[in-house]
Parts: structure tokens; C-alpha cells; sequence
């Protein structure tokens, strides 16, 4: 039966609240039991204890320490220990936005007109969604993706409205969801967010493949990000669409011409469905539609020699040079599975296009960077 509690609008401990020590990016864990359940965070030091019962951390903690404020990081109510009752007081409406940012859908409409900075608690000013996330070790392969991401309108817009992904049970697409509004909250107490709760959820979903303090490629956590993040918000395996799919994927024609003699062991990693068809000097050609979510541009080979100046050249190549690459025309010759030559055309254009260059290639020794700029003279929207 639950105990009755009571209500009270006249606290004497709320001039004890410290806005300044108050961190809600971190995992809502007790410090003492390490437990996840029931957490309730400190106001006046900003750490988190389980309980508000008798022998519970809580009631210890505002006994031994003289911090009698408490908020409920589930129901986000605000408590007095060790008296007990309920605080209602309009004055603490600002934690708990920052504890749970909320957006309405209108605010998140106009969410691209505003130009008003926001100020932090230290005097700093930030504009909303263009906040700094905290490098906690090696992460920062996660963090220019996460910058990234934001960028992308209607993607942002999905996540920043909870219903829109209420039916995923995915702590994954959860906890992207709730960095994706603490970026862009207008009323956070600090000018930067910490993505810790989601790299948590990172490295469960990946079983530690991307992980805290170890580097990887951004380019190969931005693809299993974007494929998670589809198979957990898709409602079922016929309707096989999701905001990731209605803002990335685009399909491209690949025609691939293979000598007959290597047919057999390329039709095991052929395409299904695909068109084949054989000329009179041996070649096999074979015709199929791809999905893809992002194109990988093939840089051209740094040059040699240095220059007049004994410095090593840094070449420059127009972006739509690189491109050509997908104009159905120019062939690219590969080696593995099996010796082909592939020509490649895009046929439908995602809404939003992510291209990476193959930049770093690996040997039996070292990673080596090719250091070709290509050059963009235009923004295409």
C-alpha cells in the first residue's frame, strides 16, 4: 500500500540548492550501491543515492552530510530529507527541464529560426544545437559523428519528440534521443553536454566493438550507427522503412564485367535478382541495384616527389573529379573477391548524401594517410 506523502510549497532548505555541481549527462547509478533503481540525485552536491526510505542512502546521506533536497530522476519529483514530504515550488522547474529537456512540436518547427544565444550558468553564452561534447577518452570518433547527425533536419526533428520512437525498446535509439535534446536545449546549465550515457549504450548494442578508450573509424561507426539505429526503429521486418532509410538511402546501378572462369566464385557474393548477361570474348556481365547510405570516394595517389621547396606537395582535386566515379561510365577495376571490372550510377538520390574519402589505407606495417584536399566550389541544396 503506498504511504501517503505530504505536499508543501514552503521549504526552508531551497536556498540550498547549487545549480553548479548539478550533471544529469552522467548514468543515474546510486554512488554507494551502484544500483539503478529508485536513484534520486542530491541538489546541494549533485551525487546520486538510491532510496528516500529509513535505512536508504538518501535519508543517510541528508543526515550525515546536512543536504536535505532530493529529486527522483525517474518521476522527477522533488523531495525533502529527512522530513520527507514533497516539494512543489515553481523555482525548481528549470532542473527539471534540464534533467528531461521537452520540446513541443511547434517549438521544434521554428527550432531553425532561432538565432537568441542561450547563457550558462558560468556567464558563457552557446547557441543550441551547436554545443561542444565532451572528449571523455578516445570518443571523439563518436562525437564528430554525433555533430554531424544533428545537422540533418528531419532526423533531428524525429528525435527530438519522444512518441515518434516510444514503441522501439532499444536503449540505443533511447538514449540517442535524449542527447539529441540535450544538445538542443535552450536552458542547460552548462555550454556543453557529455555523451556518456549514450556511449554506455554504445558499447552494449556493439558488445564493445566501439568502445571508451579505444580509437576507431568514424566512417564504420557511423555505418553500424545508422544500420542500428534502422533495425531497431523499423515496426516490422515487411515495412522496411525509417526516418534512417527516408533520409539516407539512395540506390545505385552496379554493372560489374567478370571473366567467366571467375564466375563461380563470385556468385556467391552476388546480388540477388541480378541481370547477367555474356559477350562472344568470355566476359560475363552482370547488372543489379544496390541500397547504400553513404559513398566512398576514392582519392587520387599523392605525387612522388617534393617540390622546389623540399616540401611534400599537397594536392587538390575538385570534388566533382572524384565523383565521376558514379557516372555510369568510368570503370573501376577490383581485385577482391575476384578480378572485375565495376561502373557504377547512382539512379536515386537520398535526400541527404554522406560521402567519406578513403584517406587512411593499411599495409603490413603502418597506416598511411593520403593527404589529396578535395575541393568543393559550391553548396548544393
Amino acid at each position: 500500500r503506498p504511504r501517503q506523502v505530504e505536499l508543501r510549497r514552503d521549504c526552508p532548505y531551497l536556498d540550498t540548492v547549487n545549480r553548479q555541481v548539478l550533471d544529469f549527462d552522467f548514468e543515474k547509478f546510486c554512488s554507494i550501491s551502484l544500483s539503478n533503481l529508485n536513484v534520486y540525485a542530491c541538489l546541494v552536491c549533485g551525487k546520486y543515492y538510491q532510496g528516500r526510505g529509513l535505512k536508504s542512502h538518501a535519508y543517510t546521506h541528508s543526515l550525515e552530510a546536512g543536504h536535505h533536497v532530493f529529486i527522483n530522476l525517474q518521476t522527477e519529483k522533488v523531495y525533502c530529507l529527512p522530513d520527507g514530504y514533497e516539494i512543489n515550488d515553481p523555482s525548481l522547474e528549470d532542473i527539471r527541464h534540464v534533467l528531461n529537456p521537452r520540446f513541443a512540436r511547434e517549438q521544434v518547427k521554428i527550432l531553425d529560426k532561432n538565432k537568441q544565444w542561450s547563457r550558462a550558468l558560468d556567464g558563457s553564452n552557446y547557441l543550441p544545437g551547436m554545443v561542444g561534447l565532451n572528449n571523455i577518452k578516445e570518443t571523439d570518433f563518436v562525437n564528430v559523428t554525433i555533430q554531424s547527425l544533428m545537422r540533418i533536419t528531419p532526423l533531428r526533428n524525429f528525435f527530438l519528440i519522444p512518441e515518434n520512437y516510444q514503441h522501439s525498446k532499444s536503449p540505443l535509439v533511447h538514449r540517442f534521443g535524449e542527447l539529441t535534446r540535450k544538445i538542443w536545449h535552450a536552458r542547460n546549465f552548462k555550454g556543453q553536454v557529455s555523451p556518456h550515457e549514450f556511449l554506455q549504450a554504445v558499447m552494449k548494442a556493439s558488445e564493445k566493438k566501439f568502445q571508451i578508450g579505444v580509437q576507431s573509424d568514424p566512417v564504420e561507426f557511423m555505418s553500424w550507427l545508422l544500420n542500428t539505429l534502422h533495425a531497431k526503429l523499423r515496426s516490422s521486418k515487411k515495412k522496411n522503412r525509417s526516418i534512417i532509410y527516408d533520409c539516407f538511402q539512395g540506390e545505385l546501378e552496379v554493372v560489374k564485367e567478370i571473366h567467366r572462369k571467375h564466375l563461380v566464385d563470385d556468385e556467391q557474393n552476388g546480388e540477388a535478382g541480378s541481370q547477367v548477361e555474356t559477350t562472344s570474348d568470355g566476359m560475363v556481365t552482370q547488372t543489379s541495384r544496390v541500397p547504400f547510405l553513404m559513398l566512398g570516394l576514392d582519392l587520387p595517389p599523392p605525387p612522388l616527389f617534393k617540390d622546389a621547396m623540399e616540401k611534400n606537395i599537397i594536392p587538390q582535386v575538385p570534388l566533382f573529379n572524384i565523383l565521376k566515379k558514379f557516372d555510369g561510365e568510368t570503370v573501376t577495376e577490383v581485385v577482391r573477391p575476384s578480378i572485375a571490372r565495376m561502373r557504377y550510377r547512382v539512379i536515386r538520390l537520398p535526400k541527404y548524401m554522406i560521402l567519406h574519402m578513403r584517406r587512411f589505407t593499411k599495409n603490413n606495417f603502418f597506416v598511411e594517410k593520403n593527404p589529396t584536399l578535395g575541393k568543393i566550389f559550391c553548396f548544393l541544396h
